[in-house]
């Protein structure tokens, strides 16, 4: 199993005072789509996705199931589309995967690391 997301929540309380609040744990289980990750639910009205794959993924052709952006929070990925092109996306980058059809892309750990990413829907 995998560490729970972390979130620190900054609230206001009823005089208007804001006020730092307990962490919220987001669970990471089994990833529905992707045996070799984790993952939470679709949060936040079904709109995010917090994942997390091993160190040793190389998920080969694939398409994104929708439109998405993906935040590399804190770790590189290797990816490879079908025309041959390889990038290194890094930690704290945003990538926007649009291959709904077609031959989709490669996706590879870089450097042995295990990478936590949010992935938003658009």
């Amino acid at each position: 199993m995998a560490e729970p997301f972390h979130i620190v929540r900054i609230v206001s309380d009823e005089r208007g005072e804001t006020h730092f609040s307990d962490m919220v744990r987001l669970p990471l289980d089994s990833d529905t789509r992707f045996s070799f990750s984790f993952a939470t639910r679709k949060d936040h009205k079904g709109r995010l996705l917090f994942r997390q794959t091993p160190a040793d993924y190389d998920f080969t052709w694939h398409n994104a199931p929708e439109r998405q952006l993906i935040v590399c929070l804190d770790a590189d990925v290797e990816v490879t589309v079908s025309d041959g092109e390889r990038r290194v996306i890094r930690a704290g980058e945003i990538f926007s995967v649009e291959d709904v059809t077609g031959r989709g892309h490669i996706s590879r750990a870089v450097d042995g690391k295990t990478r936590r990413s949010l992935f938003i829907p658009y």
